[in-house]
């Protein structure tokens, strides 16, 4: 059996944990440089306030209905995540961390057990421990466990939170429940031409012949179609895949025309993503720069552009990474142009140790102990305490965050003082 235990509307019950004065109250967070929403309270879902909404257009609304708005606080949402994430390691080691606030649990040889109680435990502990209300849904399979798991959050009150699809009646019961757009895997193409054929719910994409789901889906969708069916043909993913692709970009909190502005940019963008890459031990093969300017702004000439620039070798050096990134930076750089958002993704990723080695270029020996021994002292002393020297040593750029809240639970300067 498969649960999936899911952290009810995360950003927001990060906040309420150490401010609870806002608990039954509207939250809403926004995205980096408060651009617009990306985690909404129930409050304020009901409201009608959109995932994506742009902050500047709901002002009015949130100062209207009391809107209590919070910029992201990623270092306190990373913590409490890790935190719950430990709780769910004690009730199984068969973990997979899907999300920020999700994961799939497997529990092998506890054919004896009440997992439908194992959940309710769960979720009191979790909650007593963190602070944090989750849902439970428990299945024969992960595509079902998501099933049960929205079947839990949707009828709370009869459910405590805790769904368990342990019978082929429960089983029939909650596909004919799910919209086939809501089936978890189905992307907006294959809904559309599902529809179109008259499926309209899971239990409707289930009846369909395995050689049309195989040719139309391939051989993922039959492993959904058949996951729904209660047979586990998906499998548990313990150990996360590194990333294939790493990208740093940033939106300016006003515009930058400046060169120079923009080689610092590009320069800690270029050394943002070869940190990134190091702590998953890969290295890159090339390199892509863009630059835009504000497409919203009247009055501003609309240019954007990019270049990809290939590496002599892969590497993630922070030094090789930022001279290349300046290098494609320097290729599409216009004058007179006022920049609003520019970025650095890397591309070709290969694990460090396996990477192909090249004859003809001399790769530098050094980097590689001196990025080791960069990231020892960030990891002991705090970012941005060492840079590279085309970058701004006395102004570390910050994004425009006018409503954030403390980082209570990793900086001792702000952690809750009790009197």
């Amino acid at each position: 059996m498969f649960a999936l235990v899911d952290c009810n509307n995360f950003y927001a019950s990060c906040e309420r944990v150490f401010q609870p004065q806002w608990e039954g109250k509207p939250i809403v967070i926004l995205s980096n440089n408060d651009g617009c929403v990306i985690a909404r309270s129930n409050e304020a879902k009901a409201l009608g306030i959109p995932m994506g909404a742009p902050a500047f257009q709901y002002k009015a609304l949130f100062r209207e209905k009391k809107v209590k708005v919070f910029s992201s606080n990623y270092p306190l949402y990373g913590d409490m995540s890790s935190r719950v994430m430990s709780i769910l390691e004690q009730y199984t080691p068969h973990l997979e961390v899907y999300s920020i606030d999700e994961a799939f649990l497997q529990f092998k040889g506890f054919g004896f057990y009440d997992l439908s109680a194992q959940g309710h435990r769960l979720r009191k502990q979790v909650r007593q421990w963190t602070g944090i209300p989750v849902s439970v849904g428990i299945a024969p399979s992960k595509a079902l466990a998501k099933i049960a798991n929205k079947i839990a959050k949707k009828y709370v009150e009869k459910t405590q939170g805790v769904y368990c699809i342990d019978t082929d009646e429960k089983r029939i019961k909650a596909l004919k429940w799910t919209a086939i757009g809501e089936v978890w895997g189905v992307g907006r193409q294959h809904r559309k031409r599902l529809e179109e054929l008259g499926v309209k719910t899971a239990l409707d994409f289930v009846n369909l012949p395995d050689t049309w789901v195989k040719k139309h889906m391939s051989v993922l969708g039959l492993r959904l179609k058949k996951d729904l069916q209660g047979l586990p043909f998906i499998q548990l993913e313990e150990m996360q895949p590194p990333k294939k692709g790493i990208a740093t970009t940033r939106s300016f909190e006003g515009t930058l025309s400046k060169f120079s502005d923009l080689e610092e940019r590009v320069s800690t963008f270029a050394s943002s993503c070869a940190e990134k890459m190091r702590k998953q031990s890969s290295s890159c093969h090339a390199l892509l720069v863009f630059v835009r300017s504000d497409p919203h702004k009247a009055g501003t000439v609309p240019y954007q552009n990019s270049c990809v620039l290939t590496l002599p070798y892969a590497s993630s050096s922070s030094i090789l990474l930022s001279q290349y990134a300046v290098k494609g930076l320097r290729h599409i750089f216009r004058e007179g142009i006022k920049y609003k958002k520019a970025g650095v993704m890397v591309m070709g990723l290969v694990p460090t140790a396996t990477r192909q080695l090249t004859l003809f270029e001399e790769k530098h020996a050094k980097h590689h102990a001196l990025m080791q021994a960069l990231d020892r002292i960030h990891k002991r002393f705090g970012p941005y305490r060492m840079k590279l020297a085309n970058q701004d040593l006395n102004h570390t750029w910050k994004m425009k965050q006018e409503h954030l809240s403390k980082r209570f639970t990793t900086e001792i300067k702000e952690i809750i003082t009790v009197k």
